[in-house]
């Protein structure tokens, strides 16, 4: 087996955004580092979001919208390197952005423009990136980390482990993070699928009609509520507003939305006033696309002229359409999950610096852990600041 030069500080596994971040920052500390990935080009996640422009930071990042089993944990790498800084460093680059939604940040152009950006950081750091190189094992001898590669070896008294989550398989993603946790004795947080689609059963199959079909929702499950679109697929919902609730959601949880959203406690029955001979379907479709708004109106049953129906069932019906009650029969799984919420379990991790607190120079960092953001763009900003605050500390 060849070995590759022994004298690296640092070995990085996985050329996503936490990793190309770490190691072009610890690479301009001066630190040797060998950037390892088994995939054929760097940053594949980053080439693929947000429609390949790249939601590459959000301005309202907060460690409130993180999920994590210590929602403290995310504090100390997001209060260090914010989405300013992210930005200053796009703006040096003269990338073109700007905000769609919600704080959401994207490329005018290519998100390939932020891989090229991170590869040419990890230039001025003269850090070595192998691509296409699968890690067959790792070990760990008097502190100094071993990592097979095939047909090459590489040694180093540190390691960081950015290789990501259980998403998105199509794209190389493994488990290798948790097994090498595992491997090492930290604990890991059972991962599952995030930001994902949710299924309707057969009992809504009149919903599942509705392939196609996107209205403005407020959805909620649990004690947490968004708003933004929501969009019937064959298999079920999916857009925002559900991608953000399936973080939160777990088997055989309920799930609200609010179809109507603007519409004032008393509307319906102020409906029934003004315009008595409309029908329910009629009233809703002013509202609501005209597939949607008939679906609902079936299903409610309700056919008659407002002025045909007891105030009492008008108030029920508002109630229902505020609060409409679906139980997934599940998610579309890794597959389609954007993240993973789960990971490296934070309490075997120092949150200054992403270190194993048992394990000397052993990291771990971005996806990996078990921080997961909100949809836009917050998932970049923990890549970017986990990779920051270990780049920080090799």
């Amino acid at each position: 087996m060849k070995k590759l030069p022994n004298n690296y500080d640092a070995i990085i596994l996985g050329a996503g955004g936490a990793g190309l971040m770490c190691a072009a920052i610890a690479g301009q500390r001066g630190k040797k580092i060998l950037l390892v990935d088994h995939g054929a080009e760097p940053g594949r996640k980053i080439i693929i979001s947000g429609g390949g422009r790249c939601n590459f930071t959000n301005i309202e990042t907060s460690p409130q919208r993180f999920l994590s089993a210590n929602p403290h944990f995310a504090k100390s790498a997001l209060g260090r390197y914010r989405p300013q800084d992210f930005i200053a460093l796009v703006d040096a680059y003269n990338i073109a952005w700007h905000e769609k939604e919600l704080g959401q940040l994207f490329c005018d152009n290519s998100a390939r423009q932020i891989v090229a950006m991170l590869l040419d950081q990890c230039e001025k750091g003269e850090v070595t990136l192998k691509l296409g190189q699968e890690v067959g094992g790792v070990a760990c001898t008097d502190g100094v980390y071993s990592v097979d590669l095939g047909h090459l070896a590489a040694t180093a008294p540190a390691l960081v482990v950015a290789t990501g989550g259980a998403s998105i398989p199509k794209m190389g993603a493994t488990d290798f993070a948790y097994r090498l946790a595992r491997q090492f004795g930290l604990k890991v947080v059972e991962p599952r699928p995030a930001l994902v689609p949710l299924k309707l059963g057969p009992d809504e199959a009149l919903f599942t009609s509705l392939s196609g079909v996107s209205a403005d929702t407020i959805v909620s499950c649990g004690k947490v509520k968004f708003r933004n679109a929501t969009l019937f697929t064959h298999r079920g919902m999916s857009g925002p507003a559900i991608l953000q609730v399936s973080s939160y959601w777990h088997k055989g949880d309920q799930i609200g939305i609010n179809f109507l959203p603007d519409q004032n406690s008393g509307w319906l029955l102020q409906a029934k006033h003004v315009t008595p001979k409309l029908s329910l379907q009629t009233i809703l479709s002013a509202g609501l696309p005209a597939r949607l708004a008939t679906a609902l109106a079936q299903r409610i049953n309700l056919e008659a002229e407002l002025a045909n129906v007891p105030d009492k069932k008008l108030n029920e019906v508002e109630c229902r359409l505020a609060d409409w009650r679906f139980t997934p029969t599940g998610s579309e799984g890794f597959a389609k999950a954007e993240v993973t919420v789960g990971g490296v379990s934070t309490a075997d991790l120092s949150s200054r610096t992403l270190a194993a607190k048992r394990v000397p120079g052993l990291y771990f960092i971005g996806e990996a852990v078990d921080v997961t953001g909100w949809l836009g763009g917050y998932n970049f900003q923990w890549a970017w600041a986990s990779g920051w605050a270990a780049g920080q500390a090799l």
